[in-house]
């Protein structure tokens, strides 16, 4: 049995609060360059609060098994994903955004196993990918 203290409380609630940081730096990239925001930093901050939450709940509770409810969070989140794209003849929208919810995700898992570095990396790559797009050199690059 894990013997449970004031200073692991501590550090779950530093990195419950960092996996909702780096998820939230991800929504305000979301909302940055979008006149109409459906994700945003309070829904990328949800995301990875709660996959940390669960995470740590999963290894204290769930008897140091964490790939039991790690398992489930990422079922549940691509479920909500799945509900946000939508497509309209040839043109499918929510795609991104189902995507990076996913992925914010993992940056909270990360976050709650004590990777810490791998959570910033990733959030970094997620901001990356969106931030990619709006960059001149890129858009002469993709250009149809």
């Amino acid at each position: 049995m894990l013997i449970h203290t004031l200073q692991t409380d501590f550090e779950m609630f530093f990195r419950v609060i960092l996996a909702c940081l780096l998820g939230c730096l991800i929504g305000w990239e979301r909302e940055r360059h979008r006149n109409i925001v459906t994700a945003g930093i309070r829904t990328y901050g949800a995301i990875a609060l709660g996959s940390c939450a669960f995470g740590i709940l999963s290894y204290y509770i769930a008897g140091g098994d964490p790939a039991r409810m790690a398992a489930q969070v990422i079922t549940g989140i691509g479920f909500l994903g799945g509900g946000i794209i939508f497509r309209q003849g040839d043109y499918v929208t929510g795609l991104t955004t189902a995507a990076t919810l996913w992925a914010t995700a993992a940056v909270g898992l990360a976050v709650a196993f004590g990777l810490y570095f791998v959570g910033f990396l990733i959030s970094l790559l997620i901001y990356l990918l969106l931030y990619l797009p709006r960059l001149a050199w890129w858009k002469k690059i993709s250009a149809k």
